[in-house]
């Protein structure tokens, strides 16, 4: 039986660990933290969104960011602490706008296919994640903003997902607490909404049951593959250690660029920090005049998900700031204040405020697949998707480890070079 280390225990990690130890591969899952999902797997927007597929790489994502470039509560913030790794990035960003018709198309692909996975799993193990199945609903305060959407959704259905145009009337009759005048919007009844934490732990739980073995508590230090063999140095509270694997999955998150700068792979990630709040929803009145349906606001690029009774989850925003995980006043205000002013009747006396940091390549496409090396594999990189395309990718690189011929659908490997 070959051995694999997957390196990260968050929703890509441990959807990847799952993945290989049902086609019986003996897998050890490292993790820097005590637990599962503690970093941008803990509170995120909630939302398993193939409607939210289009990839950023657009003229107007470039416009906004310059109009927003001085205002520190805008919805995208490119802070201007200029670095190489920032500066890379962007130009990579720049050079990938030919491609956003085709990449937008492949990843509404891939995220319909993981909703068959993950929803397969869940079930199988018995993973209660305050899942809700009443779509999402898209809104639109403009026609500028509409009619952009109505070509989004051109592609998407080219990748298979079918939404739909509403009316302001019909978005009511959708979601009758949203307040506020809209020029229209568009509904995915397809997509759902759930806990990632709760989703990620469940299934960790899952592969612990069934024999991966997972240490949490351990900072990968040094990962390196010689004589056809990966080794990989951790360190934890009572010391450090070297442990050797047939092969190795990195899917570290934003730390994944260092670990294939070692491995002598590029990948050109970036830390991407967003930001929720999770609203409580003690009294009667709040979880009356919260929302069942989840919503996108393209305008102020927030997502919600209602998490069960007592809970409502806002999410979003994009702050280009390096790996500073500070829980900014300024960020988390807007998030409130939409809330104040689209749901009026829900109370914001308690707020948890969250931010993480989204681990994106240049073209927001998942490097899947394998690297410079025959050892070593890569599932990392899902920028504002992970929770959406997990499954799916997970299955993918599963399938590379197993040397099975890649599907049609295949986010592109990392490349080799330096980082």
């Amino acid at each position: 039986m070959q051995s694999i280390a997957v390196l990260g225990g968050g929703i890509t990690g441990v959807t990847t660990a799952y993945a290989l130890m049902r086609r019986g591969f003996q897998v050890t899952l490292f993790e820097r933290h005590r637990y599962a999902a503690m970093e941008t797997s803990f509170a995120n927007g909630g939302q398993l969104s193939a409607s939210n597929a289009e990839v950023w790489n657009h003229p107007s994502t470039v416009w906004k960011g310059l109009k927003w470039l001085l205002r520190q509560d805008a919805p995208l913030l490119v802070r201007p602490h200029p670095t190489w790794h920032k500066l890379s990035w962007f130009a990579e960003f720049l050079a990938a706008m030919p491609r956003y018709e085709a990449n937008t198309v492949q990843t509404a692909r891939l995220a319909i296919a993981a909703r068959e996975h993950l929803f397969a799993w869940a079930a199988q193990e018995g993973i209660a994640f305050d899942h809700k199945t009443r779509g999402i609903l898209h809104i639109y305060r403009d026609r500028q903003g509409f009619e952009h959407a109505a070509r989004v959704t051109e592609l998407l259905r080219q990748g298979g997902l079918q939404r739909r145009a509403v009316t302001p009337e019909e978005m009511r009759a959708i979601e009758p607490t949203l307040a506020g005048q809209y020029h229209g919007g568009f509904y995915t009844e397809s997509d759902s909404t759930g806990d990632i934490h709760l989703f990620t732990t469940g299934l960790a739980a899952a592969c612990a049951r069934q024999g991966v073995l997972c240490l949490y508590g351990q900072e990968v230090t040094r990962v390196a593959h010689r004589d056809g063999r990966v080794q990989v140095t951790t360190a934890t509270a009572g010391g450090s250690g070297t442990s050797t694997f047939d092969a190795v999955v990195v899917c570290a998150g934003t730390a994944s660029r260092a670990l294939a700068a070692q491995l002598g792979d590029r990948l050109n990630v970036y830390p991407v920090k967003g930001y929720s709040i999770t609203v409580m929803l003690n009294d009667e009145k709040s979880q009356a005049a919260a929302p069942q349906v989840s919503l996108l606001d393209d305008e102020t690029k927030l997502v919600t998900s209602r998490l069960g009774k007592n809970r409502f989850r806002v999410a979003g925003t994009a702050e280009f700031t390096g790996f500073n995980r500070d829980i900014r006043a300024e960020r988390i205000e807007p998030l409130v204040r939409w809330v104040n002013t689209c749901f009026p009747e829900v109370s914001t006396r308690q707020v948890v405020p969250w931010a993480g940091l989204r681990p994106m390549m240049p073209d927001l496409m998942p490097r899947v697949g394998q690297g410079r090396s025959a050892q070593v594999f890569y599932n990392t990189g899902h920028g504002h998707l992970g929770w959406t395309l997990s499954a799916a990718t997970a299955e993918l690189v599963a399938d590379a480890v197993a040397g099975a011929r890649r599907p049609a659908v295949w986010a592109r490997p990392a490349t080799a070079g330096a980082a």
